[in-house]
């Protein structure tokens, strides 16, 4: 649907134009199924007034009856659940969820072997359960539901940025000891996904003020720091680009850096160190790869 007038609410616009009570909208909203200009709405966007040429999107989501295939092979830690929901330790590697029927070797294919009732939370289907997502070459916390009242919860915490993410990054060059980075980002493209910082001054409907913050762990001369960073909030390769935008890009990362500093690391070197909220408290340990990195920075290999 392309608006055609100012000041419509997002809830309301999409209740008229589908025919669906308000709330069933809020049920996609919190289900992440409408975007509005490429971006994902959720909860606290209900009210949000609409400006002419806005483009809104409902995503289709999965059908219940489609489940996600159970996969014993992926080696699946744990390292924390209670009654609702597990944090995992996720691979670097290994994808969050599958995209199709017959697709293994995801996260989710493992958790619905040991925990079969995660199928039909949250979205369903091939989403089941997931609360947030990771990329697929990032290792570390990430949080899935496996009873739908968690779900509910957690995905208000998120959209409210409850969730306390923690982060560390092995970055190129040296930054700053301390600092704090707020920028406005856009989604440029889905396949593949790449995220553009806009200046301050482009802050419109499409774009969404990101903010971070970091300070330095260890340095590597003037070649790299690692340094762990707090999210204040979510957004599709948010430490990647930003800190690319600073002029420090994450080691490894081909999207956002240059040959130079993508070939210095088998992959980017971002993990997911910690999350918690409220009874939730999981860190997971820093990679192999990630170690072996550092280690040749300082010359210890």
């Amino acid at each position: 649907m392309t608006v055609q007038a100012d000041g419509a609410r997002l809830d309301r616009a999409v209740a008229d134009w589908r025919g669906l009570s308000r709330a069933a909208v809020l049920r996609l909203l919190d289900q992440g199924a409408i975007t509005r200009n490429g971006r994902v709405m959720s909860r606290s966007n209900k009210g949000d007034l609409l400006s002419v040429g806005d483009r809104i999107v409902l995503i289709q989501l999965y059908a219940q009856g489609e489940s996600p295939r159970a996969d014993d092979s992926i080696e699946l830690t744990v390292l924390s659940e209670s009654d609702g929901w597990l944090v995992i330790d996720k691979p670097t590697g290994v994808p969050v969820r599958p995209h199709a029927l017959d697709e293994v070797g995801t996260v989710l294919n493992a958790v619905a072997a040991r925990f079969p009732q995660v199928i039909g939370v949250g979205e369903g289907g091939l989403r089941s359960g997931i609360v947030h997502r990771l990329d697929t070459d990032t290792s570390g916390t990430l949080l899935v539901a496996t009873h739908q009242d968690a779900w509910d919860q957690l995905r208000q915490a998120f959209a409210e940025h409850h969730i306390q993410k923690r982060y560390l990054a092995i970055v190129a060059g040296r930054i700053d000891d301390t600092g704090v980075s707020r920028r406005h980002l856009r989604v440029a493209s889905h396949q593949p996904a790449r995220v553009q910082v806009e200046p301050e001054s482009a802050g419109s409907g499409d774009t969404r003020l990101c903010s971070l913050a970091w300070h330095v762990v260890e340095r590597f001369g003037d070649r790299a720091s690692l340094i762990e960073v707090d999210l204040h909030t979510g957004f599709l390769h948010q430490v990647r680009a930003m800190m690319s935008d600073l002029g420090n890009p994450v080691l490894g990362d081909p999207t956002y850096g240059s040959e130079s500093t993508s070939s210095q690391a088998p992959r980017q070197m971002l993990h997911a160190k910690s999350l918690s909220f409220e009874a939730i408290h999981a860190t997971a340990p820093m990679p192999i790869d990630m170690r072996q990195v550092l280690q040749s920075l300082r010359g210890e290999v």
